[in-house]
């Protein structure tokens, strides 16, 4: 037994370190699309990020900024996430050497996780999903400890530990509750069919798994020093905590704040379409054949229909919430990133089934020894085709292009100008630059879907000097209604900067057309009251050349930021193009 769990730390130590080899050189060193300049940015600031507050996450990227003084604050948040990233495949790789023992199908399990596409690209940027694969991968292996623990002190130990990470999991990605909705009643039913549940036993499992929510008291005391420059919403009250806690402004059980849905249909083969390409269809063999394997086995069966049972059930849920539109890329590389849950279930039964397929050969046909070498050919051969295949797209060592993109920007405006942001892109990628970096110090940025928040004028307001608002929030729809303004009159009271709107401005709101116009200015609109008289000739000469910008056209993947960014950039350059040729 001594031997065997040897055998285990070694072989998830050495994958661990694999894992860490491929994925750190492959960090980005700069500031990535999508969420991730938000997360940063809070984490610099130390405010609350984004619903649900993801905590944990912030509190590990600033520490991480903090060991790491020479990296900028993009590349450490980046390169912590690649451990956090190695850290989860080791936990998989764990989790089949508990149940099996060590072999070629527990490097399969974290092998083929961090390999596959979707992982792999996760783990080279700031985002929140390596640590939720994180927390995956510790209730996988605290649930194989607990079916395979010798004793009732081992049972019970294990136990509290796994409430406790239950807890300490819902403080970052809620989409864990779908995994801890069926642990929890498991272990409970376990515990007592063996009779070692008591009243005082369930009180302490109770207290463990709430006690993994504290790290939720950060979001009030930041909230309530508000001291950060970047904060989301207003925690100091109990309605605010739980409007923030349970997404009440995206919608608690969406992904976001649309009225789009797709079928479940459509969304599941979205899905199946997703596993053949990226793990490949021996993968689900060998994750099927694991499932049919452990009707036979005494000490995998149930742990292996309760991965089905998680798989399933996440899967259903997910694809009948989540309400974008995959027809369009970018929008389908959002929801594929929470595939990687049910991902990391079948790569352990994947696991499984490869180390009860060579035990059954052993045992059907004897050559022990022909069979294990067979599988470790297999696994090597099969993680060494998918890092070929997948290195390029997922090496992000030489990505700066949304950071340029933001300098750029950055770089383009006047003296003491007010920038109204729209949308991740420049929002995110502009925030990072100006309170993470110090760039371009005098000027202000302002969040248009923010402004419409009842918190965002009160909790933030204090933060950005010289920008006057005149009422409590912009309504774009009823801004008859008491203490609030439309744009018209925000313009109206902040005509001594200039104001830019990037990119584009909400609808809903034209009062501005009343007494201002929009000049092109690169991706951005410059707002000038209607009464400065334009110049074609001159405009077009002076924003001509406001960016350098050299990426080709097209040269980045439908799904990424990069190819948002690079496609703005040419439609400015284009636009430019055309109000030259007008102007003469």
């Amino acid at each position: 037994m001594f031997a065997e769990q040897r055998g285990s730390w070694i072989l998830t130590g050495t994958t661990v370190a694999f894992v860490t080899a491929v994925y750190v050189p492959c960090v980005q060193r700069t500031v990535p699309g999508g969420d991730s300049g938000e997360l940063i940015t809070t984490a610099c600031e130390l405010g609350v990020a984004h619903p649900p507050g993801y905590p944990v996450f912030t509190l590990l990227a600033r520490l991480f900024m903090y060991l790491l003084p020479s990296l900028s604050p993009a590349h450490s948040v980046n390169l912590m996430c690649s451990l956090l990233g190695a850290a989860a495949c080791g936990c998989f790789t764990l989790t089949v050497c508990r149940l099996t023992g060590p072999g070629p199908g527990a490097v399969l399990a974290g092998g083929l996780f961090a390999v596959s596409r979707l992982s792999w690209q996760w783990s080279v940027v700031a985002e929140v999903f390596t640590l939720n694969n994180l927390f995956v991968g510790l209730l996988f292996f605290l649930t194989a400890s607990f079916h395979c623990a010798e004793n009732s002190w081992q049972r019970r130990k294990t136990a509290h530990w796994g409430a406790f990470c239950c807890g300490l999991g819902l403080c970052n990605q809620h989409t864990l509750v779908l995994y801890v909705l069926i642990i929890i009643p498991w272990v409970l039913y376990q515990l007592c069919a063996l009779k070692e549940l008591s009243f005082l036993g369930l009180v302490s499992l109770g207290f463990c798994f709430i006690a993994g929510f504290l790290p939720y008291i950060y979001l009030p005391i930041s909230s309530y020093l508000n001291t950060a420059r970047w904060s989301w919403g207003d925690q100091t009250t109990l309605s605010g905590l739980l409007t923030h806690l349970l997404r009440a402004e995206y919608g608690t059980f969406s992904l976001a704040k649309t009225e789009t849905s797709m079928s479940l249909s459509t969304m599941l083969l979205a899905q199946l379409d997703h596993c053949l390409a990226d793990l490949s269809p021996p993968v689900l063999v060998l994750a099927g054949i694991g499932l049919l394997f452990s009707l036979w086995d005494r000490n995998c069966c149930s742990v292996s229909w309760l991965l089905t049972a998680m798989t399933l059930v996440y899967s259903l849920f997910f694809a009948w919430r989540a309400n974008l539109d995959i027809s369009r890329p970018l929008l389908l590389g959002v929801v594929e990133r929470f595939w990687l849950q049910s991902d990391a279930a079948v790569c352990v039964l994947a696991g499984l089934g490869l180390s009860h397929a060579h035990s059954k050969m052993e045992m059907w046909l004897g050559h022990g020894g022909l069979w294990k070498t067979t599988g470790w050919v297999f696994t090597l051969a099969l993680l060494g085709q998918m890092g070929r295949t997948n290195h390029r797209e997922c090496d992000q060592s030489r990505n700066d292009v949304v950071e340029r993109f933001g300098r750029e920007l950055l770089a383009s405006f006047p003296k003491d100008s007010l920038i109204l942001t729209r949308g991740d892109l420049p929002g995110n990628s502009l925030r990072y630059l100006h309170y993470c970096q110090d760039i371009r110090p005098d000027i202000r940025l302002v969040d248009q879907e923010m402004m419409t928040y009842s918190w965002y004028v009160t909790k933030l307001g204090e933060h950005l000097p010289g920008v006057h608002f005149p009422g409590r929030l912009w309504d774009p729809v009823q801004s008859e209604e008491k203490n609030t303004f439309n744009l018209e009159q925000f313009l109206s009271h902040n005509t001594q900067r200039d104001v830019f709107a990037c990119i584009g401005l909400t609808d809903g709101d034209p009062s501005w057309e009343r007494s201002f116009s929009r000049w092109p200015w690169g991706v951005c609109d410059y707002l000038v009251p209607t009464q400065r008289q334009f110049h074609p000739e001159q405009w077009a000469e002076r924003s001509r050349s406001v960016y350098n910008w050299s990426e080709p056209h097209n040269s980045f993947p439908p799904a990424s930021w990069e190819r948002i960014a690079n496609e703005e950039m040419w439609q400015a350059r284009e636009d430019a193009g055309r109000g030259e040729s007008a102007s003469l």
